[in-house]
């Protein structure tokens, strides 16, 4: 299995999603804004769909849109601070009438599939290179404001008080979730993408530790369920999105007994 090139390919992907996913949603459980990452991946298919009508990267496109969609998440919560849920329901019928209505042309070839589903035999060396490149600046950038994030995650207020620049460092998260979120859809697919950024989450959550350690056990689990999923779907020839999210529910599962019955 490991022979073929696409299976390689995948599982670099793989590696990458599987620290940036749990990365960040840890913080987006937190801030109980787990469904912004739901809404921004609906927000990905636009993206794709513009891609692959115009023939661009439809990666670097989803990521385009995602960013644009995510800084209008953070500007509206100006103007509904009491109904934050509302907000995502904008972002999200827009973002889905705008796929619905392009794929609908026919001008998006058939591939859209492979990301609504995500795809291990699909992805490519450009791809990967594209994915790894967003990877990294995104780690980078999640080193860089992790303190800030940190507080900001427990105490916006406080922090806005103690001189922390919250809108700036809330926008910058917005585009680290985009990011995270394009760097996914080859493999994960846009339907599950939101799974991978909140089940590794609340599996470490069950474990009652601190923040760095449900953090780290957060990418622990990601990396279980990415890579376990990625080998699953391949023998049994099924799609690795599907195959990732049930293996994630699987974990969860195996933690929540592990927690009655040896806790």
């Amino acid at each position: 299995m490991l022979e073929y090139s696409f299976m390689q390919n995948a599982i670099l992907a793989g590696i990458f999603i599987s620290i940036l996913c749990p990365a960040v949603g840890v913080f987006l459980v937190l801030k109980r804004y787990s469904m912004m990452g739901d809404s921004l991946s609906h927000s990905s298919l636009a993206g794709v769909a513009i891609g692959l009508v115009l023939g661009y990267n439809p990666i670097l496109t989803a990521f385009i849109f995602t960013a644009i969609a995510g800084l209008v998440i953070e500007i509206l919560r100006g103007y509904y601070e009491k109904y934050a849920d509302l907000i995502l329901v904008i972002v999200l019928t827009f973002s889905v009438g705008t796929a619905i209505v392009l794929i609908s042309t026919g001008k998006a070839n058939a591939n859209v599939n492979s990301y609504l589903f995500g795809s291990i035999l699909t992805v490519s060396k450009s791809e990967l290179y594209t994915v790894f490149v967003l990877s990294i600046i995104s780690t980078i950038a999640l080193i860089l404001f992790y303190n800030k994030l940190l507080y900001i995650t427990f105490d916006e207020v406080g922090a806005q008080i103690s001189g922390v620049n919250v809108k700036l460092i809330n926008y910058i998260f917005s585009l680290l979730v985009s990011s995270t979120i394009s760097v996914s859809i080859r493999i994960l697919g846009i339907l599950v993408i939101s799974s991978m950024i909140a089940m590794p989450v609340a599996a470490a959550l069950q474990l009652n530790k601190g923040f760095k350690t449900t953090l780290i056990f957060s990418i622990i689990f990601g990396f279980i369920d990415i890579i376990g999923g990625l080998f699953l779907s391949y023998y049994i020839n099924s799609a690795p999105g599907g195959t990732i999210a049930l293996t994630s529910v699987a974990v969860l599962i195996l933690v929540l007994i592990f927690k009655r019955f040896f806790k």
